[in-house]
């Protein structure tokens, strides 16, 4: 936009040109620099979220090496179906066992908080979970 000299009489009028022609239609889809929608970034993100697997939180990487579990392929599978599974059922925070393994997976974030083997849960008691996937 060129100003010209005597143009505009206030401030006023300047303000209003400019912001008059960077209104956007609100029926219009808003567009990054590669021509993806909004939309469709969110709705490409939520459907790889949906898709990801479990992580692990430095505390459970730390107890799975602590107590030198190494989970197999198949495990891991299970253990992903399991934390599904409890989603689909509403569950916020959970036990998933798998085998001889015991998880508390936070399922929101699809993230293990804690990891143990049968010998570490000593008294079976587990606690600040609203439910419990067998797989």
């Amino acid at each position: 936009m060129q100003i010209n000299s005597g143009q505009f009489r206030s401030i006023e009028q300047l303000q209003d040109q400019y912001l008059n022609s960077q209104k956007i239609n609100k029926n219009t889809p808003v567009t990054t620099t590669e021509g993806a929608t909004f939309q469709e970034i969110l709705n490409q993100k939520t459907k790889q979220s949906d898709t990801s697997e479990v992580k692990f939180s430095k505390h459970a990487a730390n107890r799975l090496a602590d107590r030198k579990i190494e989970l197999t392929t198949n495990q891991l599978e299970r253990l992903n179906e399991g934390t599904k599974k409890a989603g689909e059922k509403g569950i916020k925070d959970s036990l998933v066992i798998v085998d001889e393994y015991a998880f508390i997976v936070n399922i929101p974030n699809k993230t293990v908080v804690t990891a143990m083997d049968q010998t570490e849960a000593n008294e079976n008691i587990f606690t600040n979970i609203d439910g419990a996937v067998i797989n």
